[in-house]
């Protein structure tokens, strides 16, 4: 990973961690999949190392919901940045949260290219 795009993904990880902190963001698959299902969730985060059927799951309960799926860095660090053990999918639960993230990981996703 170069520089930009380490420097970004700590971006994220602070981010989830600070919205972690003004409980904005439930984790864990069944708290995950409450949020989306009551229309709480405004962004849903799957780790890049969580089981293929986690992800597909995941990805389709976003695609039928409407909600932001993006799969991102592995679950210890996604656990990690939050003060928790591991996390393989987590919903941010705050709009304005959401955005930001999702722009920061928009970027990962353009450079990586």
């Amino acid at each position: 990973m170069c520089g930009d795009n380490k420097a970004l993904n700590q971006k994220v990880l602070s981010m989830l961690g600070l919205a972690a902190r003004s409980r904005n963001v439930v984790s864990g698959g069944f708290a995950t999949e409450n949020a989306v299902k009551s229309g709480k969730a405004y962004l849903v985060i799957v780790s890049e190392d969580a089981s293929d059927n986690t992800k597909k799951k995941f990805r389709n309960m976003c695609e039928f919901y409407k909600v932001p799926f993006y799969l991102f860095d592995e679950k210890g660090r996604l656990g990690h940045s939050m003060g928790k053990e591991e996390r393989t999918s987590l919903a941010v639960t705050n709009a304005g949260f959401a955005d930001s993230i999702r722009k920061h990981l928009e970027d990962l996703i353009i450079r990586r290219r």
